[in-house]
């Protein structure tokens, strides 16, 4: 009987420990598809990720989802259009319950404004998933420019 309890106590006591791997996993997927999604201008998948009690911290101030979602469909529909995405340094934290995630990352991204002109800017990115209903979304974004070096 005691090596059945013994084997029972380590399964249990290992299993958070295997969801962090497999969250992790996860997350890094889903950063890879939204990014694809914004660097591909699809404004209804990449508003997919986020859920409905989105916070986010831009250069602009905070904002929510109905408010970004706004906007920036504004600036697409205005003729503006992300060209590229490139993602780098991904780290991510998974907490033990494996039900919630913190993705931080740099972001190189080059857009063409509606009047033509290329820019490219390179930004810090964290991302705070949430796992409700067996669903990942993104429940909090900070998105800031890396300062320029002089």
């Amino acid at each position: 009987m005691r090596p059945v309890v013994a084997i029972l106590m380590l399964l249990a006591l290992s299993a958070p420990l295997s969801a962090a791997p497999a969250a992790s996993d996860e997350i890094k997927k889903l950063e890879q598809e939204m990014n694809d999604a914004y660097a591909a201008n699809d404004l209804a998948k990449y508003f997919g990720y986020y859920a409905d009690d989105l916070t986010q911290w831009l250069p602009e101030g905070r904002t929510d989802l109905p408010a970004y979602r706004k906007s920036w469909t504004a600036y697409i529909g205005a003729g503006a259009k992300i060209q590229a995405v490139k993602l780098s340094d991904l780290h991510i934290q998974v907490d033990p319950s494996g039900d919630a995630a913190v993705a931080s990352y740099l972001l190189h991204v080059t857009t063409r404004e509606k009047d033509g002109k290329i820019s490219e800017g390179d930004y810090r990115e964290s991302d705070v998933w949430f796992k409700r209903g067996g669903n990942w979304r993104v429940v909090f974004l900070h998105y800031s420019e890396v300062p320029k070096n002089p």
